[in-house]
């Protein structure tokens, strides 16, 4: 596989230097991609790089991601307009373990194959660097002239931005400088891959190889993701769509990838799955025939989940999306987990009520969902409802609305819900 070709069809490079393609068809490749370590899971808008570095490996060139535990407890001013939090020790080594685990679903790190992946963490040939060493044996090589010129340097100092720029965040880039000549020493790395906010520090460091080996080294960068109509990629109201299911579950996951446009999942398609090309293109032609059975959405949801989390994490997203939209569901919500049903109702109205009196059968349905929990303002026109067949419990139709609310009705043990008609939900939880 030709590396180059197949990120340039997929549309994943913004800016390569003169001589990249020519070193990559000349022999196996060592390249690298810096990944920030400020929080123990990658989020969506890390997976362009990741799959930059699996479409290396798999185009038999060695990937290496570094883990920036010394940049992290600078700070990248690339396109920040403040400067960040700095991270202790500990907690930087907990999330390049963590983040580690993430890039083995990507990446082979264990095989004894020439190109298997590596991971270092630019901590480990930083902490013992002296400032006096490193302005001696960095510092002097790269002019401040050279630094100044940097778009990332200029927009911070032309009054873009009130904070101005610290010297720590100055030297940014000659940290990340110095990854790159270390890492082209220690390892033959050659390629720097990165973001296109990363152009300027990532030339950096081929200058510095250039002056200090008179070795030549490349670049290559991706344009920053954005949405169809302009806005942040992989933002939504609650914040970054993560990889760790901890901070988004499975489901909202797939919800996610699910809910894009046509045109945007024209594009996610080709940048964030393995697909072929003849895939991809059948795929298109059978949204462009009917788009509203949406095939690129759901095989895009497919392909990022199962790839992610797994296939039974994909299933399992499948079904519980059926429970909002089909009625005969009730076997599906007895059987899913408290974080997806959750994630499913979540913005539903909730309230509390008594798990006592659940589980002693004191309370008659008409009174749970009335005095114990304001869902109908009457019993009168709970019972009307009732009657008409528009009261579901757990998506069971409900009939008698006398009949005992017990433990049998909770999910999980804890939750009970509610579907009043067709579209309105409520999710009652027994404490």
């Amino acid at each position: 596989m030709n590396f180059i070709e197949e990120l340039t069809w997929r549309g994943m490079i913004h800016q390569i230097m003169p001589g990249t393609e020519e070193q990559l068809k000349k022999e196996m490749t060592t390249a690298y991609l810096g990944i920030d370590p400020t929080a123990d899971s990658l989020h969506i808008g890390h997976l362009v790089g990741v799959m930059m570095l699996k479409h290396f490996q798999r185009s038999g060139h060695r990937p290496i991601a570094l883990v920036g535990g010394a940049t992290g407890m600078i700070g990248d001013p690339s396109m920040k307009s403040q400067e960040r939090n700095l991270l202790d020790e500990e907690t930087l080594r907990h999330n390049q373990e963590a983040i580690k685990a993430q890039l083995a679903k990507f990446l082979d790190f264990d095989s004894d194959a020439p190109n298997a992946a590596l991971m270092v963490n630019n901590y480990d040939w930083m902490k013992n660097f002296s400032f006096l060493d490193f302005i001696r044996d960095v510092g002097k090589h790269i002019t401040v002239n050279y630094m100044m010129a940097k778009d990332s340097v200029k927009k911070r100092l032309s009054g873009e931005s009130r904070e101005g720029m610290s010297f720590t965040e100055f030297s940014y880039q000659l940290v990340q400088g110095y990854d790159f000549l270390n890492l082209y020493r220690e390892y033959g790395c050659r390629l720097q891959l990165g973001g296109s906010d990363q152009w300027g520090n990532i030339t950096t460091g081929t200058e510095l190889i250039r002056r200090t080996e008179s070795g030549e080294a490349f670049a290559l960068t991706c344009p920053l993701i954005t949405k169809a109509d302009g806005g942040k990629f992989g933002k939504t109201e609650s914040g970054n769509v993560w990889l760790d299911r901890r901070y988004t579950s499975p489901y909202q996951f797939y919800q996610f990838w699910l809910n894009t446009t046509d045109a945007d999942a024209e594009k996610y398609i080709k940048i964030f799955t393995s697909l072929s090309r003849e895939e991809i293109e059948a795929l298109v032609a059978e949204q462009q025939a009917d788009p509203s059975q949406r095939p690129l959405q759901k095989r895009l949801a497919k392909e990022v989940t199962t790839m992610v989390h797994s296939a039974e994490d994909y299933e399992a997203a499948v079904e519980a999306s059926k429970i909002l939209f089909n009625n005969n569901t009730a076997e599906i919500l007895h059987r899913i987990d408290e974080p997806t049903l959750l994630a499913v109702f979540a913005g539903v109205p909730q309230y509390e009520v008594s798990l006592d009196e659940i589980n002693g059968g004191e309370t008659k349905i008409a009174d749970l969902l009335t005095d114990r929990a304001p869902v109908f303002p009457s019993k009168g026109e709970l019972r009307k409802l009732a009657q008409q067949g528009g009261l579901s419990i757990n998506k069971e139709k409900v009939a008698d609305i006398n009949t005992a609310a017990t433990a049998d009705l909770l999910l999980q043990g804890k939750y009970i819900l509610v579907q009043k008609g067709k579209k309105n939900y409520f999710l009652l939880k027994a404490i």
